[in-house]
């Protein structure tokens, strides 16, 4: 299992995914779910993957073949005009890997599927961020849908649907991402620290260097074992129900 976030604010993009894969209760490893790609000035295009890891590893290393190749090897992802032709060549990329895994007449099936997240900015839009399915279609953030989950969504989402806010600054989003994380990671086994993180500044067609978050850092233990404590005294604060 995955879990991985895609969030807009006013003041970019922000990216985060776990580093846990399984095979079984007693068999886990690392792997990066997070790729990247930019041209300086031009584009800064993140891919986060959920799902089967043979298909998603072979999506990501078609796409990077196809922007490092001969140009008889395009389409390339360093070559699409807009973020809206990124994700359609994401998709179709994940629709032909699907098709090429799974038996014949079956293009996406259950064993081979998987989840992606396409965001980034290319010179002269603003930057976007879509999830895409495997069936190759996508939709797109919005001001009411403001943020991306791909993975094992539903433990880490009701705090980023309370607390979320576009005025929020990068430190502010980190730390409410690492929240939403910490209660996934305490209610699935199959995700786990470390955290991959990239932040995108509006219009820097540059990301923060990439950073990893370690289950011995001490601000992500600290926010582990405090937010812990300010839901139960939060808890304690609300007025009993009269029965």
């Amino acid at each position: 299992m995955t879990y991985c976030v895609a969030m807009r604010t006013n003041s970019g993009l922000i990216f985060m995914s776990d580093t846990r894969t399984s095979a079984g209760v007693d068999s886990f490893a690392v792997t990066r779910k997070m790729f990247s790609w930019a041209v300086p000035n031009e584009r800064k295009i993140t891919i986060m993957t959920a799902g089967n890891l043979a298909t998603t590893q072979s999506m990501i290393s078609l796409l990077e073949e196809r922007s490092k190749a001969v140009e008889e090897r395009d389409p390339s992802i360093l070559h699409q005009k807009t973020m809206f032709q990124v994700a359609r060549l994401v998709g179709a990329t994940l629709r032909e890997v699907i098709a090429d895994s799974a038996p014949s007449g079956q293009t996406s099936n259950d064993q081979f599927r998987a989840s992606v997240i396409v965001g980034g900015q290319i010179k002269g839009s603003p930057p976007t961020v879509f999830m895409v399915y495997p069936e190759g279609n996508f939709i797109e953030i919005t001001d009411d849908t403001p943020f991306f989950q791909i993975g094992e969504t539903k433990y880490g989402k009701p705090i980023l649907v309370r607390m979320y806010d576009p005025e929020m600054n990068f430190e502010e989003v980190v730390k409410l991402l690492l929240i939403s994380f910490d209660s996934t990671v305490k209610s699935n086994l199959s995700v786990g620290p470390p955290f991959d993180l990239e932040i995108y500044r509006n219009d820097s067609f540059l990301s923060e260097p990439p950073k990893r978050i370690t289950d011995a850092d001490p601000i992500y233990k600290t926010i582990s074992s405090n937010w812990g404590e300010a839901l139960k005294e939060a808890f304690q604060s609300l007025p009993h129900y009269n029965l």
